[in-house]
């Protein structure tokens, strides 16, 4: 038995799946908010090495989803082909792109998707973030035509770790599990460093 993939296709959209969708959203939403990520305090503070929680939460999503789909494709549950996204990688357009949210995320405090938390909660700064990304959107639309050179530039295709790396897709995820439980201990440790060097008087930065 495979897990039906077809709900990943235009023609399952139906009204039962977009109410899923739906319900699923919000409940992301509701659990980004509790966990604190829809005040720009806790977000920003991951750049300033004082709260790891953005990158620990990160890194276990990653690590979930990765352990789990291999382990379901390696005992035959998945077709993990079938769930990939095959997106082209660009590296300029990308590495530019990445930059630029980066520095839009310290600005800002939110990323797109917190901004959005933010906004639904009623936080005024988290919506103005969502109003600068559709500006920026619609601004970079307008500008694409004559960028078009750059947007395109750095193709490489479909680029997947596991194949340049000749390994099977579990045994990757595994190595990662293993990575992100060193990375772990290292958040904490540089969290423990940074904040003891801090002035006690100023208090937590979160």
């Amino acid at each position: 038995m495979i897990f039906p993939t077809d709900l990943l296709s235009q023609d399952a959209l139906t009204p039962v799946s977009l109410l899923g969708a739906v319900v699923l959203g919000a409940a992301f939403g509701f659990v980004l908010e509790r966990s604190g990520f829809g005040r720009a305090q806790k977000l920003v503070a991951q750049f300033y090495l004082t709260d790891m929680t953005v990158f620990r939460v990160m890194f276990t999503a990653v690590v979930t989803a990765a352990v789990g789909t291999s382990l379901l494709a390696a005992v035959g549950l998945l077709d993990l082909k079938a769930v990939t996204v095959n997106y082209p990688t660009y590296l300029w357009p990308m590495i530019v792109g990445g930059l630029l949210v980066g520095a839009g995320f310290v600005v800002s405090g939110y990323c797109p998707g917190t901004s959005v938390v933010a906004a639904a909660s009623g936080k005024l700064d988290g919506l103005l973030t969502v109003a600068g990304v559709v500006i920026g959107m619609v601004a970079y639309a307008e500008v694409q035509p004559a960028v078009a050179g750059f947007h395109d530039s750095g193709k490489l295709g479909g680029v997947f770790l596991y194949r340049l790396l000749h390994l099977p897709p579990l045994a990757l995820a595994v190595l990662i599990a293993v990575a992100a439980v060193g990375c772990f201990a290292g958040a904490g440790a540089i969290e423990r460093l940074v904040n003891a060097r801090r002035d006690p008087a100023a208090g937590p930065l979160a």
